[in-house]
């Protein structure tokens, strides 16, 4: 059954203005208060709506506006499930905004809160969210061109699963799979189907202290996987003897992890022996709980176990505009993709994008037209002291390089060109050039074009303060980070770009009250605004 709007009261009691007189720090709860049905207005219900099944039959479930309010909150405040429960009983804060002063009971329970925050995903629905922040600050600010000046950075944020070794990921997992495999209906404890299944190993405390081995020695450590392995073989088989093994599905799944941890980290020698493989695969995974945790760099000196968060702000209105969330060893470029296909419900058009050297591998850089303009420091050009590829002229026309003597050769984007030795040998700049005997070579870059222009822009005083619109998106970078902190809430990407998507709405409610009031101050309270 779908469900009813939810229209609360505009006008304060006198009971709620006392409320918010006592209110010092936390305004967003003011905020909201205010202006909850100018956020939540009808036509936007009605889309929330959408994520209930139209039926005359179960009960009449709780206005999704109400719902949506909470989890903002809940981002806001960075509290669990069950706090928020608690909250709506005990704070009389949240029962302001959620209109259920002095009630005995939460308006909802916490699964009609799970519920609706998977259906919110399953719709992509937490993006609309963001629209509508974006919607009412280009009503409030003036902010009506559909011409996109953006900024683009990212941070890392920590996954929630426990990063693990090969050894301790296969023992981790074989684990799971023999607890799956009690509770799918053997009535028994999952330390007597191990034993059971030929892998008393993993009915110590820890996978190694089963083991006993020294980690030191080499041999002992292969022997270690070698058993490991063999447990897995072990539990596959007796999983696959019994009458019941349908009924093991998500043992399966889990044994199939197992696996796709074996390929990715052990290698066989001709004798079958098992070995730690070198380096370290592409896309290895790294935790049992969360499949999407990644290995990755956020720079050289920085390494990151999780993902990557990305945000696009609007330089214009300062509201975030879209996020996106990569796996950690996902390339920054990547995420222009997913950002690109929630800009388009917004219909704007991108004209500016401030960014860093991570994103000019990005597809809106690489594919762009001739009405946006990339603002972004180029790549260091250096040459120990000698001639670097500034002092060559490249004429786009005829596509031909000349080196500071006049000498011009062709040259393709992307490839190096080499100056004919001969020429070099009897070059009188030759000492301020080169020092090889094969004579001077240029790498060419794939959009030299691009980077003469960003080379040339940040040497002019102009250029160098176009660059510096760039540091506003790393503040309010560092806002979300405050509000969501540094690790993960949730296993899985899905799931943490639905809580980056609603810690970017708390992000542009601030915004949205520092650009207009969008209701009039009710008698006795000084000011709408929010607190950093």
């Amino acid at each position: 059954m779908r469900p009813p709007l939810w229209h609360p009261p505009i006008e304060l009691s006198d009971h709620e203005a006392l409320i918010i007189k006592r209110i010092k720090r936390a305004k967003l709860f003011t905020f909201l208060r205010l202006n909850r049905l100018f956020i939540f207005n009808d036509e936007f219900q009605e889309e929330l709506a959408t994520i209930f099944k139209d039926s005359t039959v179960g009960n009449s479930p709780v206005p999704p506006a109400q719902i949506a309010l909470a989890i903002i909150l809940q981002a806001y405040l960075g509290i669990s499930d069950d706090e928020v429960i608690e909250e709506m009983l005990m704070d009389q804060r949240w029962q302001l905004v959620l209109d259920c002063l002095n009630c005995e009971t939460p308006p909802f329970s916490k699964p009609t809160l799970i519920r609706f925050r998977n259906r919110l995903i399953k719709k992509e629905l937490d993006q609309r969210l963001i629209d509508r922040t974006v919607e009412i600050a280009k009503q409030k600010g003036g902010f009506g061109s559909s011409q996109l000046k953006a900024a683009l950075d990212s941070s890392p944020l920590w996954g929630a699963g426990k990063v693990e070794d090969t050894y301790n990921l296969l023992g981790h997992a074989l684990r799971k799979a023999v607890s799956a495999i009690a509770r799918a209906g053997q009535g028994r404890e999952p330390a007597e189907i191990a034993e059971l299944a030929g892998a008393p190993i993993l009915n110590s405390s820890s996978l190694k202290t089963a083991l006993d081995l020294n980690w030191d020695d080499p041999g002992e450590r292969q022997n270690a996987l070698l058993i490991i392995l063999n447990s897995l073989c072990s539990v596959e088989e007796w999983m696959q003897s019994q009458s019941d093994c349908d009924e093991f599905e998500v043992a399966k799944e889990t044994l199939d992890v197992a696996r796709v941890i074996e390929s990715q980290n052990v290698t066989f020698d001709s004798q079958g022996v098992p070995s730690l493989s070198k380096g370290v695969a592409a896309y290895r995974r790294i935790s049992i709980e969360d499949p999407d945790m990644r290995h990755g760099r956020k720079s050289r000196s920085q390494k990151i176990d999780g993902y990557k968060r990305h945000i696009l702000k609007d330089l214009d209105s300062g509201v975030v505009r879209a996020v996106a969330l990569t796996r950690a060893n996902t390339p920054e470029s990547a995420a222009t993709l997913d950002l690109e296909r929630d800009l388009r419900l917004q219909n704007i058009h991108l004209t500016e994008l401030h960014i860093d050297r991570a994103y000019l591998s990005s597809h809106w850089v690489i594919q762009r037209d001739e009405k946006l303009k990339i603002f972004c420091k180029s790549w260091p050009v250096r040459n120990s002291g000698l001639f670097d590829k500034n002092s060559f002229f490249l004429d786009w026309d005829r596509h031909l390089i000349s080196c500071p003597n006049q000498v011009s050769i062709p040259f393709e984007p992307g490839k190096v060109v080499h100056f004919p030795p001969s020429e070099c040998a009897i070059c009188p700049l030759r000492a301020d050039c080169t020092n090889s005997k094969r004579g001077r070579s240029v790498s060419i870059h794939p959009d030299e074009a691009l980077m003469q222009e960003l080379r040339a822009r940040q040497s002019t005083t102009t250029g160098r303060l176009d660059l510096r619109k760039r540091t506003t998106v790393e503040h309010s970078l560092a806002h979300i980070g405050h509000w969501q902190g540094n690790r993960a809430r949730y296993l899985g990407q899905r799931k943490n770009l639905f809580d980056l998507r609603r810690v970017a709405v708390v992000h542009n409610l601030h915004v949205i009250a520092r650009i207009s009031q969008l209701l009039p101050i009710q008698p006795g309270i000084k000011s709408n605004s929010l607190a950093e």
